[in-house]
């Protein structure tokens, strides 16, 4: 390159240095007045901004003057109204009905069973049988013959038990073997009560006791 050339070229440098200090102090004093003519026009509106002051209040009007004296007026008369009469029902007078408790019944409670009876006493041991005084078919005759069972023709033999008391009477009597007719059954029961008399039976040391005794075979028979 020339010397020329570089004289040149150094000259454009600095002149371009020049032009932007220039625009740099262009810059600063337009961005400068411009915050000046702001400030300065708000400070107008600051100053141009009045406050009103409220109005004074109103006068006072004085009060009227008091009226005169009047004479005072009586009250005007209030006829009352007529009275007018009711029948007025009598009061009524509520009773409260007190409802009794419910009477509280328990259940009958079912007495206990009886105890069993005790058994009976085991009988007396017998020691000697009762023996018939006398002899038991004399009790018995062709002359007791019923007449309804001679007259139906009826014959048989009866055998019955009898009850001895401590006395040797015949206090019973049962018909364990049937002739076949209710009259001669009767009969024979009823002689061997009243005719019959026994020694009654005894026991270990001796005393009478109750016993039973058999007639066998009491025949009933008609005569030829």
């Amino acid at each position: 390159m020339a010397y020329a050339d570089r004289n040149m070229s150094g000259s454009r440098v600095v002149a371009l240095i020049i032009v932007a200090l220039i625009h740099v102090a262009l810059g600063y004093a337009f961005v400068t007045g411009l915050a000046y003519q702001y400030i300065k026009k708000a400070q107008e509106n600051l100053k141009t901004f009045e406050v009103e002051e409220p109005p004074p209040p109103p006068e006072e009007v004085p009060p009227p003057p008091p009226p005169p004296d009047q004479p005072m007026q009586p009250p005007p008369v209030v006829t009352p109204p007529p009275i007018v009469q009711t029948n007025t029902p009598p009061p009524v007078t509520i009773t409260a009905v007190t409802t009794p408790p419910p009477t509280y019944t328990p259940a009958p409670i079912a007495a206990p069973p009886a105890p069993p009876a005790p058994p009976p006493p085991p009988p007396p041991k017998l020691a000697a049988k009762a023996t018939p005084r006398g002899n038991p078919g004399s009790w018995f005759s062709n002359d007791d013959y019923p007449a309804g069972a001679r007259r139906a023709g009826a014959e048989g033999r009866v055998t019955v038990s009898l009850t001895i008391g401590t006395d040797g009477k015949v206090t019973d009597c049962r018909v364990t073997s049937s002739s076949g007719n209710s009259e001669l059954d009767a009969t024979t029961c009823s002689l061997a009560k009243r005719r019959g008399r026994y020694k009654p039976a005894q026991d270990d040391a001796g005393n009478p006791i109750v016993s039973t005794a058999t007639i066998p075979g009491v025949r009933w028979q008609l005569e030829e």
